[in-house]
């Protein structure tokens, strides 16, 4: 694991030492070391490493890691960039991005564009095992997870929430900031995605609201590769 190293250990360093965090880390490695297990041990964090918590804009919360082969790479709803198929949530998205601001749809599903730009790429569990969705809920990733969303909520500066679906607006009781902006709609997938995903419009009011409080507005479009 590609330990973190920039702002963000100030804040959750103390995490490290509690004991769910030690039996936590014990899980994680003999899984590991016995299992086929999504990401790559060295991208586990790589929402921090994108995104250091001083260029936090947008928290983007999603569940599991993709559970396919060559898929997750540690930011929420990417793929690596070489993974031809963009998944069915990513590709819904797309459809939204392309509605609300014009953008094209890409040949790819490679976000880490959004992250360098500040928007924090979060799953609330951050490993999965092979082809077994939630294989790795309850085992005290969530407890870190939250230990995140706490740190970016006492934040002085506007952050922008995207909540999609039920277990992520689970988390709302948390966000206290008044400053902030939360955004909720269905989750993209293909199972919701019509009950209101599409057509919320959550891209260009994050722009929106970034941009009344002086903030550079997210340039959302992907490129294609």
């Amino acid at each position: 694991m590609a330990m973190i190293d920039n702002d963000w250990l100030e804040y959750i360093q103390g995490e490290f030492h509690k004991p769910y965090y030690k039996e936590l880390y014990n899980f994680v490695r003999q899984e590991y070391s016995t299992r086929v297990i999504y990401p790559p041990a060295d991208d586990i964090f790589n929402a921090f490493h994108f995104t250091p918590l001083s260029k936090v804009k947008v928290l983007i919360l999603g569940q599991d890691p993709y559970h396919g082969n060559h898929q997750a790479h540690g930011l929420c709803f990417s793929v690596l960039p070489d993974q031809t198929e963009i998944p069915p949530s990513l590709q819904n998205i797309y459809k939204e991005l392309q509605d609300d601001l014009g953008c094209y749809i890409p040949n790819n599903g490679y976000l880490k564009k959004w992250a360098d730009q500040g928007v924090l790429m979060l799953n609330t569990v951050l490993t999965v095992r092979a082809h077994q969705a939630g294989s790795h809920q309850g085992k005290g990733w969530e407890q870190f997870t939250d230990a995140i969303i706490e740190v970016v909520n006492a934040q002085e500066r506007p952050v922008v929430y995207l909540l999609w679906g039920r277990p992520a607006q689970s988390k709302i009781p948390m966000l206290t900031n008044p400053g902030h902006l939360i955004l909720k709609a269905p989750h993209p997938s293909p199972l919701s995605a019509s009950r209101g995903f599409f057509g919320c419009r959550h891209f260009s009011q994050t722009n929106q609201f970034l941009s009344e409080h002086g903030i550079a507005p997210i340039d959302w479009q992907i490129e294609n590769l």
